[in-house]
């Protein structure tokens, strides 16, 4: 069962149940999902687990921002709306990994790319980003690796 026939089956639960937050998420998940379905038409094979990681990966940071902006803005109703579909968003993503799991990846990447200072933050974003896929989030990947490279 792919992704997108899971979300469909969820949907057809949450209507029943006549939880709308979660409807409308998973609708906009499965759009999300039909949309890039359609832009990989004629680019090779269909859907692949990475392209529909890369969908939940987008719409959790979309969440994620958008959540920021309102906290700063002090809309508290619109945060808490935003983090109900953050986490029906992460039900669906691969277990997040913890700040220590993350801190010894990134040392290792480190170690293993011979980075010493600020200026090797290019060699070793992407390689930690590649490991940690769907596992961490893009930000905290960011500032760990400037805090351990010295560029905090």
């Amino acid at each position: 069962m792919t992704l997108k026939d899971k979300i469909s089956e969820e949907i057809k639960t949450a209507m029943k149940s006549g939880d709308r937050i979660r409807l409308e998420t998973l609708r906009t998940l499965r759009a999300a999902l039909v949309e890039r379905e359609i832009e990989k038409r004629g680019a090779g094979p269909s859907m692949t687990p990475e392209d529909e990681l890369g969908v939940l990966t987008s719409a959790a940071k979309k969440r994620r921002e958008s959540i920021e902006q309102f906290q700063k803005g002090g809309r508290t109703d619109l945060v808490d709306q935003e983090s109900k579909e953050l986490a029906i968003i992460q039900e669906y993503l691969p277990k997040q990994m913890s700040v220590d799991e993350l801190t010894a990846l990134i040392k290792g990447v480190i170690t293993d790319s011979g980075a010493s200072s600020s200026a090797d933050f290019g060699k070793v974003m992407p390689a930690v980003m590649k490991l940690a896929k769907g596992k961490a989030d893009g930000k905290t990947v960011q500032d760990l690796v400037r805090k351990l490279l010295g560029g905090a």
